[in-house]
């Protein structure tokens, strides 16, 4: 246990006290902490600890929260058994005594309190204690306590608090150790699990359900699990918040002095001891871009007081990004408003009538919005056009990416190695792409407060994989609720072939992510809150309750229904009034009792939405008060005079708050309505004898999953709606209570702070490889991707393998056949389903690989085996006319051997036996079943396997039916001798039976086995692997892991320190029965084409460098046609030497001695060599000469 030095002092005076007994306890402490804000830790005070000499810290992960504990388990000393029984020693010398203390920025800020407590716990006074209180305490304080007498000796234990409440709420749990008994058993069950593994990973017993061998290892390794560390923010990390709008409200005054306030409506304002940058625009006159007669007179704010406008920002922490008016105007209201705007909400315009206009003359289109535009807020900006209208996606999608760009200048600026970046709004939603190539080491993290749509809508516009690539080049994307982001994920499988799933995490849990290129993508689902506090402030200020006063009088004695809403169709105005008009018909004798006071915030950014909405507004409340005058008041007003203390007032005075959105994202007047009438649950609340306190949300709402409390209805359903006003109308009082209370629970639980504290913790504890070795960029533009591969993953070394080659005296190349030594035709699902249907042929290998492979098999030294799964009858006809190459098809069951020469019949032989082949028909017949009921699947066969393939079928429903037709596959073929591989759309999706034992790791084991038997030697001293899919990842996987084994006997034989585990992408398996085919001086290169992660070590970018590689080698191989050896040399010992006139006129006279002009290599002498001649045992021997160091010859590559 890690004690630090003052717990130690502890320990040491505590032996003064407790001298009869050394037993002592190991306790780990955790306490409950609701609230406590960015910035705060919480730490553990024993009681004789005056001065907080050695505070102890309590951390949280996101998996624990809101529980903290202790890093380390403490060691506290157990008295005597007769201290314990002395009914006159102290009870302090019985008890364990503590208290919590909150800390801000490392420093001392309060004691617990009772409202550090949970709602459910009945709350106290306070009993706060100052900085100036600290150093007066005394033992009549509250103190939380552990009886020693229930601690037994060496024992473990778990002591749980809860914050704030020192003398109740202990649990102590006793954490009881195995006896060495249990460990031996454990041991022993350990073992056996063990040799089961490694049996069931031999050879013979392969039957696994995935491409490659049978999972006999965890699927991480030991290094690969990043370590169980607490995750916490503290004043020393940073955050980076970008948001379109910065937070803040500017004014500027006649003498031109700016200053700035918070703009405490929007939801990134809130405070922190977190060191915060924002980043955005600052919102001034005329920042939209109309500007004009309709539109606004300036343009934003002046070029020459910019840098006014940041010294104001300064203080604030803010930093603006200056975009031109006109670029933003297209950016903000031409492409987000109008094009990302409809969709997100589910909302297509196939079939709108009229076209939209935009720019300064929207105005001039409606005569009704002149001149009501406003200086201060988002409301003054004109329609824009929407995707296919007028051929102008282009432009808008250009200024998109422009404004993306500028903020992403901006952020690089801000930026601190460290710190997180959290990026706001579906308006930055390709930011992430731009920081990911600039700041690749920072951990982004993209929030969406508005909802995502379902894939089919999403599908409908052009850029759709621009933006899903944009937003998953963050490391983590949050969404208000679980079905928003369950659309995501669908998106990114239906659209991209992404795979998502439940991956570990740093703190001990798991978490939703998405599988990109070797990355993970963390996806959260986090529901935002509102501050408690800062609205209960508003609620006590004179203003508020005056006006709440002067509008319960001035509608004294009714029932207030209230409704806050933009005038936009997606807010459903027009059902909830045909609701209230269909329960006033129903039920006349409310009629007279009841009022609606229905606020429309001005929408003019809608456009022809707004009109619409407008004018369906009017009508039914005009057809509303004719029939039932004074029912329903309506009020027009723009957003500037609907601030926050308007907005409260008005909650405060209503009973029954209506929010009837048809499709919305975070809203959260129904949070603050809860929040402005927490007090109907005390006693002082009843008094006033109103039913009050209860909200109708729409069940499309976010905020309906997390206000349980209140009444949901189907906003389409006008029935359903009256039901509701009626039920609110006439609940009991226990019910009431309940509802209210079970909605506040939510809103005073997870707060604005809370929300961000959740989602910053989950940021943090993102996993990110950033060595730029490991974590790489790839592609253009929009196309751009970051590449995570593993530690050891690099480019190829050429000339390394080129010098391994040439030093090598038998080599054994396996290389992949498609993708590989020729292009992939399973890229391409069409062309694939014509190659099996046979109405198109499949690639072939190029004049060039076929000379070079033939090459290759010239030199006597080299075994080439291309491996494909192709059947061998395409592979004889495509490389059977060059000798000496070897051919495996159908991932190895079926073999050839290299042959001396081309005219000699090739013979296949089998990898395992194929003598039962009934299991074909059963297979073909269950799959014909699975075939007529998904469209765009089909049946694939070959002479050793039966394939089906639904690469064409909808992504979710064909993997639904693999997963099934993987089951019955397995039950019906459970007596047979085959494999049964499901491979996901990622890996092309297909269910595929083979028979077991075939795989192309298996084959590459049996290749080195039968290696004396088709080389002139017989070990392999130089082995080259080429892949480029996951099925040649099983034969990479083993051929490493077999030059592994090398590397590991060498190491242990110097000494040297043990090579690190192998990635996690690596399957482990036995090669040990290679070991007497190896040589021990074995050089082993595996190396997949195209960079991904892989089991190879290396990799190449593409076919053509394949070419290249062996191109070289071939050099290498030639090169003893052109150079003769010291060998060669003492063949000529017999010719005497020619004088040196005869020998320069052997070039026809046209060298003289007086200087060389030319340098020429042995051939040019043209010695013939003669077979029948002592050779000396060395060169020196020969010429009679002393010794002579020979120079290594370290050139790589002969070109």
């Amino acid at each position: 246990f890690i004690l630090s030095s003052s717990w130690l002092l502890y320990l040491t005076m505590s032996k003064t006290v407790f001298t009869e007994s050394s037993a002592v306890a190991h306790v780990e402490f955790r306490v409950r902490c609701e609230k406590l804000g960015h910035g705060e830790n919480v730490f553990l005070i024993r009681s004789d600890d005056v001065n907080m000499g050695s505070p102890v810290p309590l951390y949280t992960t996101p998996c624990i929260f809101p529980w903290y504990k202790t890093l380390n388990s403490r060691t506290i000393p157990l008295p005597s058994e007769t201290t314990l029984e002395d009914a006159t020693v102290a009870r302090d010398l019985k008890h364990f005594s503590y208290r919590y203390a909150i800390f801000r920025a490392g420093v001392f800020y309060r004691w617990e309190q009772s409202s550090d407590g949970p709602e459910e716990f009945n709350f106290g006074d306070d009993n706060d204690i100052t900085m100036e209180d600290k150093n007066s305490l005394n033992k009549t304080q509250n103190y939380h306590e552990v009886p020693l007498r229930l601690l037994v000796d060496r024992e473990q234990y778990v002591v749980q608090n809860v914050l704030g409440f020192p003398t109740d709420h202990t649990d102590i749990e006793h954490i009881r150790q195995p006896s060495e008994r249990e460990i031996k058993t454990a041991d022993t069950l350990l073992n056996r699990s063990d040799r089961n593994n490694s049996s069931a990973a031999s050879l013979g017993a392969v039957s696994s359900k995935t491409v490659g061998f049978s999972n006999t290892s965890p699927p991480f390794h030991s290094k690969g699990i990043p370590k169980k560390q607490p995750v916490h923010l503290n004043s020393t990390d940073g955050l980076v918040v970008v948001s379109a709008f910065l937070p803040v409200v500017l004014h500027r005054s006649d003498d031109g002095d700016w200053s700035a306030d918070w703009d405490y409506e929007m939801l990134l304002s809130m405070q922190t001891h977190l060191r915060v940058t924002r980043v955005g625009i600052v919102k001034w006159r005329g920042w939209h871009g109309n500007r004009g007669a309709y539109g606004s007179p300036e343009a934003g704010v002046p070029d020459d007081e910019h840098e006014k406008v940041e010294a104001c920002l300064r203080p604030f922490n803010c930093v603006p990004v200056w975009i031109e008016p006109t670029l933003f105007g297209e950016f903000y209201n031409g492409f987000c408003k109008s094009v990302l705007w409809p969709v997100l909400h589910n909302v297509t315009s196939v079939y709108k009538s009229t076209p939209q206009a935009s720019g300064p003359g929207y105005g001039k289109h409606h005569p009704e919005v002149q001149g009501d535009f406003s200086d201060y807020t988002m409301d003054d900006v004109g329609q824009g056009l929407i995707h296919g209208d007028g051929g102008e996606e282009a432009e808008l999608w250009a200024s998109y990416n422009a404004v993306n760009r500028l903020y992403a200048d901006v952020v690089v600026q801000c930026f601190n190695e460290g710190d997180l970046v959290w990026v706001h709004g579906f308006h930055l939603l390709i930011l992430p792409s731009y920081l990911s190539r600039r700041i690749p080491m920072a951990k982004v993290g993209l929030f969406l407060h508005t909802p995502f749509p379902s894939s089919e809508i999403f599908r409908t516009i052009w850029c759709r994989e621009d933006l899903l690539r944009g937003m998953l080049s963050a490391d983590q994307v949050g969404f208000h609720l679980y079905e928003y982001a369950r659309h995501f994920l669908t998106c990114c499988r239906r659209l991209l072939g992404l795979n998502s799933g439940m991956i570990p995490d740093t703190a001990g849990g798991h978490t939703l992510a998405i599988d990109i290129n070797g990355r993970h993508v963390a996806v959260t689902s986090i529901h935002a809150g509102i501050e408690p506090s800062v609205l209960n402030q508003i609620l006590q200020h004179s203003v508020t309750l005056d006006k709440a006063n002067s509008i319960r009088n001035q509608f004294q004695g009714k029932v207030v229904f209230c409704a806050i809403d933009r005038l936009e169709s997606l807010k459903g105005i027009p059902l909830k009034l045909l609701g209230f008009e269909r329960f006033l018909t129903r039920c006349p004798k409310w009629v007279g009792k009841i009022v609606l006071i229905q606020v429309g915030i001005s929408a003019f950014e809608r456009g022809d939405d707004y009109i619409k909405t407008k004018r369906e507004v009017t009508e039914l409340v005009d057809r509303l008060n004719t029939t039932w005058p004074g029912t329903v008041h309506f009020q027009e007003c723009p957003e500037s005079e609907m601030r926050l203390q308007q907005r409260i007032a008005l909650l405060r005075a209503a009973d029954v708050a209506l929010v009837m959105p048809i499709r919305d994202g975070l809203n959260l007047i129904p949070l603050e309505f809860t929040i402005a009438h927490q007090d109907a649950l005390t006693e002082l609340g009843k008094r006033d004898g109103r039913k009050r306190g209860l909200c109708i949300l729409s069940e499309f709402s976010s905020c309906t999953r997390v206000m349980r409390g209140a009444l949901h209805v189907n906003p389409w359903k006008a029935p359903e709606i009256a039901t509701a006003i009626h039920a609110a109308l006439s609940i009991s009082e226990d019910e009431r209570m309940r509802r209210i209370k079970c909605a506040l629970e939510f809103v005073s639980r997870v707060t604005t702070q809370r929300w961000a504290l959740a989602v910053m913790l989950d940021l943090k504890g993102v996993h990110k490889n950033v060595n730029p070795t490991n974590n790489t960029g790839a592609g253009l533009g929009l196309g751009y991707r970051r590449l995570t591969m593993n530690t050891d993953f690099t480019a190829l070394d050429v000339d390394s393998v080129i010098k391994s080659y040439r030093n090598a005296r038998s080599r054994l190349l396996l290389v992949d056949y498609g993708g590989t030594i020729v292009s992939n035709d399973n890229l391409d699902n069409l062309k694939r389903f014509q190659q099996v249907k046979q109405s198109k042929g499949p690639s072939t290998p190029t004049s060039e690989m076929i000379s070079t492979l033939t090459a290759l098999c010239k030199d006597k030294r080299n075994t080439v085996m291309v491996v494909s799964g192709k059947e061998k009858h395409p592979l004889e006809r495509t490389l059977g006319q060059i000798p000496s190459i070897g051919m495996a098809a159908e991932h190895g069951m079926f073999i050839s051997w290299p042959t001396k020469s081309k005219y000699h019949k090739r013979r296949w032989e089998t990898l395992v036996p194929d003598s039962d082949r009934s299991w074909r028909s059963l297979a073909i017949g269950i799959m014909e079943v699975y075939t007529s009921r998904t469209h765009g699947s089909y049946i694939e066969e070959t002479e050793m396997k039966v394939l089906w393939q639904y690469r064409d079928a909808d992504p979710e429903f064909g993997y639904l039916q693999a997963k099934e037709i993987e089951d019955h596959l397995a039950g019906v073929l459970r007596n047979f001798a085959v494999d049964i591989l499901h491979a996901g759309m990622e890996e092309g999706g297909y269910v595929e039976v083979r028979p077991a034992g075939v795989n192309k790791g298996v084959l590459a084991i049996h290749t080195i086995q039968n290696f004396s038997r088709i080389a002139v030697a017989n070990k392999v001293d130089f082995a080259l692997v080429l892949g480029d899919d996951h099925c040649d990842e099983p034969m990479l996987s083993v051929v490493r892991q077999i030059g592994r084994r090398v590397l590991t006997a060498k190491r242990s034989k110097t000494g040297l320190d043990p090579l690190p585990d192998l990635p996690s992408t690596i399957t482990l398996v036995d090669v040990s029965s290679c070991d007497e085919y190896i040589s021990p001086d074995l050089d082993v290169y595996t190396c997949t084409v195209g960079k991904k992660p892989s089991a190879a070590a290396n990799y190449l970018h593409e076919v053509s460098e394949v070419q290249e590689l062996l191109s070289s080698l071939v050099k290498v191989s030639t090169r003893s046609q052109k150079f003769f050896s010291s060998a060669d040399l003492t063949a000529e010992i017999q010719n005497p030497v020619p004088p040196v006139s005869n020998f320069y006129s052997s070039f026809g006279g046209n060298i003289t001695t007086g200087g060389l002009s030319k340098s020429h290599s042995l051939p040019d002498f043209g010695f013939e060599r003669k077979r029948d001649v002592q050779i000396s045992s060395s060169l020196n021997e020969y010429l009679g000469l002393g010794t002579i160091e020979d120079e290594e010859d370290d050139e790589a590559v002969f070109f």
